[in-house]
């Protein structure tokens, strides 16, 4: 009894260092989504602003969905893909994303609050770029090559609404 009382004394110093080693592991991991989320985001901010659907949808995963305001979801990357398209025919975006935040959910999720502002230009007018403004909502997944992929966004305009 007595040696097994001591074995366990002697093993409660390790089990107990245990969560925080962990703890001490996962700044740097959240460090590095962190920073890699960024890049993704900024690639994205990129890509919109060049109209370039073949980078946007590098950005996006298999399943992702696209939750534009005032449409439906676009869902998969068919759909995706189709609804850039038609955003990209219609209009032409000049902005620069804010991050508000960046948070990781588990080891292979996270989500980032952003905003963004600038200018679009409405293509099938002649009418000067007007202001554009918007909040955003990423949920982020990373696939198991390590490359985190835009699983789900959505966005709503900031801008107030035009007085009649």
């Amino acid at each position: 009894m007595s040696t097994l009382f001591h074995t366990i004394l002697a093993a409660l110093p390790v089990s107990l260092a245990l969560p925080l080693t962990a703890a001490a592991v996962t700044p740097s991991s959240d460090e590095e989504a962190t920073a890699a989320i960024l890049k993704q985001l900024q690639r994205y901010e990129r890509a919109l602003n060049a109209s370039d659907i073949d980078s946007v949808m590098t950005l996006y995963a298999e399943d992702g969905v696209f939750m534009p305001q005032h449409s439906p979801p676009a869902v998969g990357r068919d759909a995706v893909r189709a609804a850039y398209q038609r955003v990209f025919e219609m209009i032409k975006l000049d902005i620069r994303f804010q991050i508000d935040e960046i948070r990781a959910l588990s080891r292979d999720w996270a989500y980032a609050r952003t905003r963004s502002a600038g200018t679009v230009k409405v293509l099938a007018s002649d009418q000067p770029p007007g202001p554009e403004a918007n909040q955003e909502l990423f949920l982020l997944h990373r696939e198991t090559t390590g490359h985190w992929r835009i699983a789900r966004y959505i966005f709503s305009t900031t801008n107030p609404p035009k007085q009649p």
